[in-house]
């Protein structure tokens, strides 16, 4: 096992990192900017290095720094968290050409699952089932037309670089889609520095499944269960849970065994989330992210698996610790992400804490890097931290959640908590009844109310 971690990231996945490696007796290094002086990860930690100015560029993306950093501690390996560095190759190569273990997949994977056509091939030729669409980048109008018209109207163009919602249109009709195909190479362009666009099939009413995946390297893989991650504002999570309430036993193990198969012929290392879109009984991948999600803690909650204890045995090269035959899964589990943000307008709403009660006892959960008197920096991602809740049933886990949401205080910044308490009362939230869509027709009819 290593002696020393430096965590590069920041925020609450900074210290759930921390933990993590406390747990197993590991040396903590924290880097930090200097907006984050005074951050819980870095007090906690037991050495700390500043990285540089506010900005991400400067800190916690400058690779240098960071590389510097791990050489001034005798750091040997790097945890990147989620985000940030977490899906750049080029850092990963970095630190195995400088000694220092990088905490999660290959190189070479990273950048397969990074680029969106190539990582469909890939999932496609593993056996995992895939949207229809085009076989790689769409490179002029008619091209796009023919392959439009031949999977049929409704369709998506998406940057085949990043993600979050940018570089990304809908097509209803042939007269939509030489100006959809415009502005998304437009967007794509300006947003990741690659204005290629690839074409899919729209699906009218998808939940957001996806599938959590562990692999050795060496061709042994595991598969955790599935989460539901339908309830999103404009491409981003705001809700998870675990399992779906959306599939059976046999759709679970049937996805979960697909994947699983294709991560041991890949030789995948690591964490792995595959990411699909189910309709009507069919699933269809979208995307591949490796490395932690956000939302893992409810895969923990209904597995009894620290996930980032996993990473750090195989990235030790210590292997998975248990084999698919040994994952139990148990009750139900549900993440809330708390961001400090308007509740209405989600404008974000930096400042200072000036009263915090975290919500307690049984089967909660509050991963959060936030404390009274804390002040919350305007330089990042507004998500202050996490609330997972555990119960025996779907309704039980509700009934838990709603009591939870009812004792925790942040006062001082506004927060998203007042949408959570609406949508745990909500009846088709209770049923389970919801898709992608939902949520932002849900928030448009209460803004028009």
């Amino acid at each position: 096992m290593f002696n020393k971690v430096l965590i590069a990231n920041r925020g609450e996945i900074a210290l759930r990192v921390l933990r993590a490696c406390k747990e197993l007796g590991i040396s903590t290094v924290a880097v930090h900017s200097t907006a984050d002086n005074a951050a819980m990860h870095v007090r906690l930690a037991d050495e700390s290095v500043c990285i540089g100015p506010p900005p991400s560029r400067d800190s916690y993306l400058n690779i240098p720094q960071i590389l510097a950093a791990c050489e001034i501690s005798g750091a040997d390996a790097v945890h990147p968290g989620y985000g940030f560095l977490s899906e750049n190759a080029r850092f990963a190569e970095i630190c195995e050409a400088h000694n220092v273990t990088f905490i999660g997949p290959t190189p070479e994977h990273i950048r397969i699952m990074g680029d969106k056509i190539e990582a469909k091939r890939t999932a496609e030729r593993l056996g995992i089932p895939v949207v229809p669409g085009s076989p790689g980048a769409v490179t002029d109008d008619g091209e796009a037309m023919e392959i439009a018209r031949e999977i049929g109207f409704p369709v998506l163009i998406k940057a085949a670089s990043g993600g979050g919602g940018r570089g990304m249109k809908v097509a209803h009709t042939p007269a939509d889609l030489s100006m959809a195909l415009s502005t998304a190479r437009s967007e794509a362009g300006s947003a990741f520095g690659d204005d290629s666009v690839y074409i899919e099939k729209y699906l009218a009413t998808p939940r957001h499944i996806e599938i959590q995946v562990f692999g050795d390297g060496k061709g042994n893989a595991i598969h955790l269960g599935e989460r539901d991650c339908s309830l999103q504002r404009r491409h981003q999570k705001v809700w998870e849970e675990a399992r779906s309430p959306a599939l059976d036993d046999e759709q679970r193990e049937r996805i979960g065994a697909i994947c699983a198969d294709a991560m041991a012929k890949l030789k995948y290392r690591g964490a792995g989330t595959i990411e699909f879109l189910y309709e009507n009984g069919e699933f269809y991948f979208i995307e591949m992210n490796t490395r932690l999600q956000v939302e893992h803690p409810v895969t923990e909650a209904i597995t009894g698996m620290d996930l980032v204890h996993e990473q750090l045995r195989v990235a030790a090269g210590q292997g998975l610790s248990r084999r698919q035959d040994e994952i139990v899964f148990s009750g139900h589990a549900i993440e809330c992400r708390i961001n400090a943000e308007d509740p209405r307008t989600f404008v974000p709403s930096p400042g200072k804490i000036t009263y915090y009660h975290a919500p307690g006892g049984l089967g909660i959960r509050v991963d959060s890097g936030v404390y009274q008197g804390y002040s919350i920096p305007p330089f990042y991602d507004s998500l202050i931290g996490k609330l997972i809740v555990h119960g025996r049933t779907r309704s039980e886990c509700m009934m838990r959640l709603r009591r939870a949401l009812d004792e925790i205080i942040v006062d001082g910044v506004k927060t998203t908590l007042p949408l959570f308490q609406d949508l745990v009362d909500n009846e088709e939230i209770g049923r389970g009844e919801y898709d992608i869509h939902w949520l932002e027709h849900y928030l448009a009819d209460k803004s028009a109310a």
